[in-house]
């Protein structure tokens, strides 16, 4: 399993990916939802972040074919992390355990969705 070097202008291209994933499937839900008893949820529901992690599959699963593993690491985490702080950014104090946890299960995800697709691709030939 051969992976490319980092190619910057593929990463940013995968950045922008889960930027506009976020916008499109979270960042327009910014309502908590009051529960009769006082409890609130949210403000996202679980068909949001499943629509969000299936739109992001096929460019990570491109990207791991490709053998452009470092690009799809780093552009998905990067530009996830980015969407999360911008949507985030006047939360309060815990933003940052917030991005956290975004960026260490992010990273998690595409580093074992790279590995799992560049294990059952046969390496194309130099040329």
């Amino acid at each position: 399993m051969r992976s490319k070097p980092l190619n910057p202008a593929s990463a940013l291209l995968l950045a922008l990916v889960p930027m506009a994933a976020w916008a499109a499937w979270l960042g327009w839900d910014q309502l908590r939802d009051v529960h009769p008893d006082g409890s609130e949820t949210g403000p996202y529901e679980a068909w949001q972040v499943i629509g969000l992690v299936l739109t992001l599959l096929p460019a990570v699963c491109w990207a791991a074919y490709r053998r452009r593993v470092a690009d799809a690491v780093v552009g998905t985490t990067g530009g996830l992390v980015a969407a999360v702080g911008y949507d985030w950014w006047d939360d309060g104090g815990i933003l940052l355990v917030g991005l956290g946890m975004v960026a260490a299960g992010c990273l998690g995800v595409t580093v074992l969705v790279s590995a799992l697709v560049t294990a059952v691709t046969p390496e194309r030939p130099q040329g």
